[in-house]
């Protein structure tokens, strides 16, 4: 799970050195990375539909060799199509890997599913700390080929590890239903109004990180910041995301995954909020509750969805779900990147952020009411 989300959400660390070494602007470079995100949500979720019916070994391990398959090919690639070839592959790879772990690993757990939830989302929390700064400094000491290629052989490794270890657990019923039940399964959700509604509030619970992703970094060196110290306060916001993986999934068994959701995000609405103030202090406080924020609503909205859905078909409802994620990947960081080009300075991409996060509360709110 560390290297999942990690990597992912590294694409903020990838603008520069990218740019200088394949000679692409940076909104093409926001394309390539849209894609690489609308494959990581997407394309891992349509697999994971289907998936239900596999066992959770042979699709890790297959991601384990897609991903060591690509380690080496950016020596061989020149163009943007190229890149966005590689970073397509690469989304896919790392998103599967997150679905599967995230509806298997739960599974293993009853009465302290919640708890269970927030412990194996903590990987995810750790990525996010530590993986932006670990690209930073590998793609400048060794450059962008030799980086990424050292970067993807250990996390084909640790793919590896986890298709060798990874299973259902011999009591939990898995899903027998063909394709064929699977799509009209699919589209019976699709025509609730429950369902519509919950698919926009958890699209929107990661559409505001996605946006704060395409210019975090830069905005924080605006303010002051060293280039390192700006990836390393960007990954301050993964870090202080463990807290509350852990804290959120305890409060879940207690509360309830819906009220626990909530509370997340509004924790990320007060600290984006902060960011429109240009005080240093100001900017630390809200790295911390954008940080409780995206802990929450990355581990939460699992519980959530599968507490409502049926469970029998775990990586089906992750990966649904996870469509919707991806259709705001696939514009939020074009979005973001544009609404700065445009405006030279980063106001419009807060407010947009911002409001993304208030939107989600309201879809959240009314798709679990009328549920």
């Amino acid at each position: 799970m560390v290297f999942t989300f990690g990597t992912a959400f590294s694409y903020g660390v990838f603008q520069r050195p990218f740019g200088e070494a394949f000679g692409v602007s940076p909104v093409a470079l926001s394309g390539v990375f849209a894609v690489m995100l609308f494959t990581f949500f997407i394309g891992s979720g349509v697999i994971g539909v289907f998936a239900a019916r596999v066992p959770a070994r042979i699709v890790l391990l297959a991601c384990a060799v897609a991903t060591g398959a690509i380690a080496p090919t950016l020596y061989a690639v020149e163009s943007p199509v190229g890149l966005t070839v590689v970073f397509a592959v690469l989304g896919l790879a790392l998103g599967t890997v997150f679905v599967v772990l995230a509806s298997v690993v739960p599974r293993w757990f009853d009465r302290r599913r919640g708890a269970a939830t927030g412990l194996i989302f903590v990987g995810n929390g750790l990525g996010l700390f530590v993986l932006p700064p670990i690209w930073q400094r590998t793609l400048t000491r060794v450059g962008v080929r030799q980086g990424f290629l050292v970067v993807m052989a250990v996390t084909a490794v640790a793919f590896l590890l986890a298709g060798l270890t990874c299973r259902r657990p011999t009591w939990a019923e898995r899903s027998t239903a063909t394709a064929g039940d699977l799509l009209e399964w699919t589209r019976g959700l699709v025509g609730t109004r429950s369902f519509r509604l919950l698919f926009v509030g958890v699209g929107l619970a990661f559409a505001w990180y996605q946006l704060l992703t395409a210019y975090a970094i830069d905005l924080f060196a605006a303010r002051g910041l060293t280039a390192a110290d700006a990836a390393t306060a960007y990954g301050l916001i993964g870090g202080v995301s463990i807290i509350s993986r852990l804290g959120s999934g305890y409060a879940t068994d207690r509360v309830g995954s819906l009220r626990a959701f909530l509370a997340s995000l509004c924790c990320a609405a007060a600290g984006i909020a902060l960011l429109f103030l240009p005080q240093l202090s100001v900017l630390a406080v809200a790295i911390f509750l954008t940080g409780l924020g995206l802990g929450g609503c990355a581990t939460l909205y699992v519980p959530l969805v599968m507490g409502i859905y049926d469970p029998e078909k775990d990586t089906a409802i992750v990966g649904v779900f996870n469509v919707a994620i991806g259709t705001s990947a696939l514009v939020m960081p074009l979005l973001g990147t544009a609404s700065i080009a445009y405006t030279g300075g980063y106001t419009a991409a807060i407010a947009l952020t911002f409001v993304a996060t208030l939107a989600s509360l309201w879809a959240t709110i009314a798709g679990t009411t009328s549920a």
